[in-house]
């Protein structure tokens, strides 16, 4: 039976550095829920520097996965983000995939403009909005574009831009482990603490659903970072001087996981035994 494309507003967001050359599981997660082989994509290289490879790569693994229908969207700049054939092949897609790169390049070209408009229509609808790294931070309201790596949050240790606003109320931040992001996460999030960060390490996605839940899945981590009931000295501190982030709730979801964006807790989980796999749900207060 030939899998329908989602109905449900879906996205795919990866840590970056996902599998491409061996099996592509999140990938191939994607292409499943965007419509198996009957999938329609679209591919957004824009904020790479090799746009050209970028492109011809995931072309070609989406094809290797089974998907007879690729298409490449690629604006220069924020006219090009007006040409109406790229806006219709957003409006036809059934997944759209947002490349690594350079976040200010995406900021610059997408939001406020038809293409960015196109791929909020295309969420709405359904279609499954992804990206990978700084394909991932676009999702956002606002987005860490540029900032110090290290396990310490410093005052101005990160810089934020606009976002696509596909998941307000979160800040993602993506190769989370691998790049010691945690410091620039919690000094964006703990002087904002209405904002809900999402660090994701490499190779890892949340799925996101109905705007509301997200599933862990892939071979790291999500960190997820609740500064409502934090004390911080940020007003106070100094340009690079540390800042005081004292009773932070922070969470650490394994593949599996699940979690509730407006509820902020924790909705389900798998226990790992030695010989069987127990899915487990916490309880809903």
């Amino acid at each position: 039976m030939p899998r329908r494309p989602s109905t449900t507003p879906t996205l795919f967001i990866v840590g970056g550095a996902e599998d491409r050359v061996g099996k592509a599981s999140l990938l191939r997660q994607f292409v499943k829920l965007a419509g198996g082989k009957k999938a329609r994509l679209v591919v957004i290289p824009t904020a790479s520097s090799y746009q050209d490879d970028v492109a011809a790569a995931y072309t070609q693994v989406f094809g290797r996965i089974g998907v007879a229908r690729v298409e490449v969207v690629n604006p220069a700049d924020r006219e090009e983000a007006r040409d109406a054939a790229a806006v219709a092949r957003v409006d036809d897609a059934t997944g759209v995939f947002i490349s690594g790169g350079s976040q200010l390049r995406l900021s610059q070209v997408f939001p406020g403009t038809p293409l960015g408009d196109a791929i909020h229509r295309a969420h709405d609808r359904g279609c499954v909005v992804g990206g990978t790294s700084a394909g991932a931070s676009i999702m956002s309201d606002f987005m860490i574009s540029m900032g110090e790596e290290g396990v310490t949050p410093r005052q101005r240790a990160s810089q934020l831009s606009a976002g696509l606003g596909l998941l307000p109320g979160v800040v993602v931040d993506q190769h989370f482990d691998q790049r010691a992001r945690y410091g620039r996460l919690m000094s964006v999030i703990a002087p904002s603490p209405h904002l809900l960060g999402v660090g994701i390490d490499e190779n890892t996605a949340i799925i996101v659903s109905d705007r509301r839940e997200f599933t862990v899945r892939g071979a790291g981590a999500v960190f997820v970072v609740d500064c409502r009931a934090a004390r911080t000295d940020a007003p106070e501190a100094r340009a690079g001087a540390p800042v005081l982030v004292s009773g932070a709730t922070v969470h650490s979801l394994p593949a599996g996981a699940t979690f509730d964006l407006v509820e902020r807790r924790l909705t389900g989980f798998v226990e790992h035994h030695p010989d069987v796999l127990v899915a487990l749900a916490t309880a809903k207060a």
